[in-house]
């Protein structure tokens, strides 16, 4: 009997320690993203699945949910996670140690910019004047929607709002949700306005365009409001939605946009950061039929709209590449 349940056991434990050993020879590393109803998260997933699934990687990647920018940089800071994806504007704070970020995080380096992150001010229909962000400045005490706290929408809107001169704090009667969450709020008629900052089109926006259809409209930015919001870090560009772009949506809506950052601690390994790089531009195709956000990638606009200099890995894989660096992002 003892022979024979050393015959039997003796494969399965080979099996699980040669499964150990592979486990160990490919350290994971966590990417934070965003929440699960914006584009962070299902292009995170998309990205550690290619990484994860390539045999030759020398490490696997998970994506986790998160509230968004703020919280990721905290994660970042803590070591909980080593990769993250953030707005621009998260990339400049984070590096000046400005905005809502006390202190430079002078461990952040760039990998690369990413797709544009459009900013969808959202009211009800009936309470729209002008069509354009000044209608904001028009409620009064209504419920509104900012973002989960410590999200970027949160502090992303804040910024914007502040540099229109709009009271928010005094004229909204704000509420903190996740895209989801706001989406079925503004739906049961919970909410009158919501602000989702994330790649076009946004799960969240089409779930509550498809119930609602034309009693939302996304406000449009105007020239002068541009301009505003572009005074301190001008990072910000017209975006169009194209008709279309969600249910009963049937006309263009100029909004903004700015660039979505893919950030690393400055303590990776080099060969890590350059292997995930190359995965990265190299299944471009890959991403953009899994999200039509990541169709306007080119890695000839790879540095649009980065403050952070690159990691070491990064940049060795972009002068493989002969693609010319800003000399801004190169660290001594």
């Amino acid at each position: 009997m003892k022979t024979l349940l050393h015959g039997l056991l003796l494969p399965i434990v080979l099996t699980l320690i040669l499964a150990c050993s592979d486990d160990l020879s490919r350290r994971t590393y966590v990417l934070t993203t965003g929440t699960t109803g914006g584009t962070f998260y299902p292009v995170g997933v998309a990205l550690s699945t290619l990484v994860t699934a390539n045999e030759t990687a020398e490490f696997s990647l998970t994506a986790i949910s998160s509230a968004g920018s703020m919280e990721n940089i905290k994660l970042l800071r803590d070591n909980q996670a080593q990769f993250g994806l953030i707005l621009g504007i998260f990339g400049a704070w984070a590096w000046d140690g400005a905005g809502p970020i006390k202190n430079p995080q002078s461990h952040l380096r760039s990998i690369s910019g990413m797709w544009p992150s459009v900013e969808h001010f959202i009211l009800l229909t009936s309470i729209v004047k002008s069509g354009t962000m000044s209608d904001l400045d028009s409620l009064d005490g209504e419920r509104f929607v900012l973002g989960m706290r410590n999200s970027g929408a949160e502090q992303t809107g804040i910024f914007i709002l502040d540099s229109l001169g709009i009271d928010y704090a005094s004229k909204f009667n704000l509420a903190y949700m996740g895209y989801g969450a706001t989406a079925s709020a503004i739906q049961d008629g919970n909410i009158v306005g919501m602000n989702i900052t994330a790649g076009a089109p946004v799960t969240a926006v089409t779930q509550a365009y498809a119930q609602l259809g034309e009693r939302l409209t996304i406000l449009n930015f105007s020239e002068a409001e541009l301009l505003a919001i572009n005074q301190q870090y001008p990072l910000w560009d017209f975006y169009d939605l194209a008709p279309g772009t969600y249910p009963y949506q049937d006309e263009v809506v100029t909004t903004a946009s700015s660039p979505n950052i893919l950030v690393v601690r400055e303590d990776v390994d080099e060969a890590i950061v350059y292997e995930l790089t190359k995965l990265l531009w190299s299944n471009l195709a890959t991403l953009q039929e899994i999200h039509s956000a990541t169709k306007g990638m080119l890695i000839e606009e790879a540095f649009k709209g980065i403050t952070v200099p690159l990691h070491a890995g990064a940049l060795r894989y972009y002068q493989e590449q002969n693609i010319m660096v800003p000399e801004q992002l190169v660290t001594n």
